[in-house]
């Protein structure tokens, strides 16, 4: 559904530039419900609005489905808005039109588009939880079921892929979760592909995927287990998740990886690096390490102290 190489955007002003993707790669699968967490200023947002475009990239290679994303014309980019892609904004506001009912507010892109569904729109309600509320207005409407409005509405012509910037934000913790929930019950209900942006690391134990973008780049990856452990498990190493998921370093094309700070802290690694390979795994190590038993880098901290 999604797949991105060496994507870079970079914001110019007449004194500043700004480079907001540095090359970023990203595959999503069909029908895939993942997140994407970072830091502020990581690039998360940047990349979600060029996938729903409503931002074009600078360079590299953006495609989702059968559109390309940095050759599209204007006419084009209006019809993928309008049919492939769902958004669903953190700010309620930007999702829902206050003088409308809930129902109102599903029917208004099918209306734009011309394909009227007032059946289709009350499902999507109903799907959402919301079928008691289909007369009531903005006003009318809690926090979370706004939100749930909004996903509704995000469905409402039928896209393949479904973006969501920070969909828990403005909910307290226990709508969040039913939030999260709907999104599982939509993705297996309707198929569609969801991409979720996020600050909430709760949002791991609802999906398969989380990516994580650190310097514009994809940095970080969990997968969710299907056992307790998993065979390229670390021992001792820390899972931002728990057990629940096994942590990987992605590469690129070029064989670049970022690795993770705590890991380098830990090894005493700053500027350089030792790499060794024993046949079956690169070893790395700060500057001086020997290799070890059983292939494993014996390498120095700064206290004195050794470790593996």
């Amino acid at each position: 559904m999604i797949h991105c190489e060496g994507l870079v955007k970079i914001y110019k002003t007449d004194d500043v530039e700004v480079v907001a993707l540095q090359g970023l790669n990203l595959t999503v699968e069909d029908g895939e419900m993942m997140a994407i967490i970072g830091n502020s200023g990581s690039g998360k947002s940047t990349l979600l609005n060029i996938l729903g475009g409503l931002d074009r990239p600078s360079a590299g290679q953006a495609i989702v489905g059968q559109w390309n994303l940095l050759k599209m014309t204007p006419e084009q980019l209006i019809e993928y808005k309008r049919g492939t892609v769902g958004f669903i904004w953190q700010n309620n506001g930007r999702n829902l039109v206050p003088y409308l009912s809930a129902l109102r507010n599903v029917e208004l892109p099918m209306l734009i588009r011309g394909k009227a569904d007032r059946a289709y729109a009350k499902q999507l309600l109903a799907a959402v939880g919301l079928e008691h509320r289909m007369g009531s207005r903005l006003a009318q409407l809690s926090g979370g079921e706004q939100q749930r409005v909004a996903i509704a509405i995000a469905l409402a012509n039928r896209p393949s892929l479904v973006l969501a910037d920070e969909p828990t934000g403005s909910v307290d913790s226990a709508t969040g979760e039913r939030v999260l929930d709907i999104f599982c019950s939509l993705n297996r209900e309707f198929g569609v592909t969801i991409v979720i942006v996020t600050h909430d690391l709760s949002v791991a134990d609802k999906v398969d995927r989380v990516v994580a973008i650190r310097d514009g780049m994809t940095s970080t990856e969990w997968v969710k287990r299907d056992g307790e452990t998993g065979e390229n498990e670390v021992p001792g190493a820390p899972h931002a998740f728990g057990d629940r998921h096994e942590e990987f370093v992605v590469l690129d094309r070029a064989g670049r990886l970022q690795i993770p700070k705590s890991y380098l802290d830990a090894m005493g690694v700053e500027e350089k690096a030792v790499l060794e390979f024993d046949g079956r795994r690169v070893i790395l190590g700060p500057p001086g390490s020997a290799a070890g038993v059983d292939g494993q880098i014996a390498g120095g901290r700064k206290d004195g102290t050794e470790t593996s």
